[in-house]
Formats: structure tokens, sequence, C-alpha cells
């Protein structure tokens, strides 16, 4: 590991050099970017990471000056995730510099690939709204490349901080935007149930019983098998102690569902249990 960290030194320093020179028969930037970029590699065997990124860094420059923003853009992802190990907040900022890149060039996939990383990098440090920005983002480049299933599950992430930051209304919007898609996709169908759910107990988290008995009749006429579920079932029955104030029925109905289908398990975005007083979680 040592003799790598040494010879990535050796490679940094000759391609340091390099760019402070000059030579009539090669472009000093291509030079270097070679050094640059053989100094990465043996930082990355070494497991110096704060210093592979640095080198992948240096490398964006050289590429960004010889005009090859893809190249540029690859080496600012490579820097992020090397610094990622050690310097979330390094890392984004390279992760950034590589999205900017590959939106000028027209890689929109890959600026949803990136946007994504850096969504759960955010995630991961419960920074939820600049997680949700990214998610944003990301399933905005998603859709537009027509990858459809990855931009809902960032659009789910989306509906599940929104609603921890209690944001309902907008959680709700896109839960229903999401089990409007997936109703006629036969893959994804199956899964709507769980986010007309989730939207439901938004509603309930609004405490409006008229707005809460007009979604569920909407839900009905999105979907028509709703109604015969066991969600559509626990929503009524929900609705109904809200409405009478009845904490025991509240408890009761989520003990009944939750005994067979886990509420965690369907990524519950937020505790409406406590809404009526009710303690169980």
């Amino acid at each position: 590991m040592n003799d790598q960290k040494v010879k990535g030194e050796e490679f940094l320093q000759k391609a340091q050099r390099r760019l402070s020179g000059w030579s009539l028969f090669s472009n000093k930037n291509e030079d270097a970017a070679d050094l640059f970029d053989k100094a990465a590699n043996s930082f990355k065997l070494a497991k110096s990471w704060a210093e592979a990124g640095g080198a992948y860094a240096k490398l964006a420059e050289c590429h960004l000056k010889l005009d090859s923003k893809h190249e540029a853009a690859n080496a600012y992802a490579e820097a992020g995730h090397n610094y990622k190990k050690i310097d979330t907040e390094v890392a984004v900022n390279c992760l950034k510099e590589a999205v900017e890149l590959f939106k000028e060039i027209g890689r929109l996939s890959m600026c949803a690939r990136y946007c994504k990383e850096i969504a759960e990098i955010y995630e991961q440090k419960q920074y939820l709204e600049l997680a949700n920005e990214q998610y944003a983002l990301a399933a905005d480049y998603f859709e537009m490349e027509g990858v459809s299933t990855t931009a809902n599950q960032c659009k789910t992430k989306m509906a599940e901080f929104s609603a921890h930051m209690k944001e309902y209304p907008r959680a709700i919007e896109i839960y229903e935007g999401i089990a409007r898609y997936s109703v006629n996709n036969n893959l994804l169908k199956y899964g709507v149930r769980g986010h007309l759910l989730n939207a439901g107990i938004c509603q309930l988290c609004l405490g409006d019983i008229v707005a809460i008995n007009n979604a569920l009749e909407k839900y009905q006429e999105l979907d028509p098998t709703f109604s015969g579920t066991r969600e559509y079932k626990l929503l009524v029955d929900l609705a109904v102690a809200l409405d009478e104030e009845d904490v025991a029925k509240f408890t009761d109905a989520v003990k009944e569902y939750d005994s067979t289908t886990k509420l965690v398990n369907l990524n519950i975005p937020c505790q409406p249990y406590s809404i009526v007083g009710c303690d169980f979680v």
C-alpha cells in the first residue's frame, strides 16, 4: 500500500511539473492528465482517498482545458466517489460538478444517476430537505430519459420525506401521482394500494374528515379494486375513529391491520396514530 502511495505522489509531482512547463511538441494538459490519472489510480490502490479524490479533481481540470467535458465529468464523479469515503461535503460538490457538465453535453441519464447518488448521501446524513431537492432533480432527469420506474422510486422518497417534514399536501400529491402512473402498469399496479394507503394516512394527519372521505371516493375511482383491500378498510376505520375521537377504535384498527401486514413494511411516512392521542406505533 505504501509503495502505491509513493508512486501516486511521484506521478502527482510529475503532473504538476508538466503543467508549469512548456513544450513545442506536445500538449502539457494532455501529458498532465495522463499523469494525474496514474496518480489517482495509485492513490486508490493505497486507499488514500483524499489524495485520490484530489488527483481526479486535477484530472477534471485538465480535461476542461482540453474542452473534453465528458471526460471531465467522469473525473469529477470519480473524485466524488473517493471523497465520499472521508468527506461527504466535498464528495457532493464534486458530484454536482459532474452533473452540471453532463447536463451541458446532454447526458441526462448520468445527471439522473448522480443526482440520485447525492440525494442518498444527504439522506444518510438526515438532511431531508436537501435530499428531497436532489431526488426531485433525479426524478425529472429519469423521466426525461423514459426511466419512469426509477423516477417513481425517487418520488416515493420525496413523498416520504415530505411527510416526515409534515408537508402533507405535497406528500399526498406525490403519492397519488405515483398511484395514477402505476395503476395501468402490470409490473407496478400491485403497489398502488400501498401508495394510496400512504396518501390516505397523510390525509388523516391533516385531520379534515370531509377531505378524507372525498379522497377515499377518488381512490376508488382511480382503482376500482381498492375498495376491496385491507388498506381501504383501514383508512375507513381510521377515518371513523378520528371523526368520533375514539382512541380505542383507532388503536384496534391499526392493531388489526398490523397483525397481518406490518405498517412499517409499507414505508408509512408519518405517525398518524398520534393525531387522536394514540400512543400505538
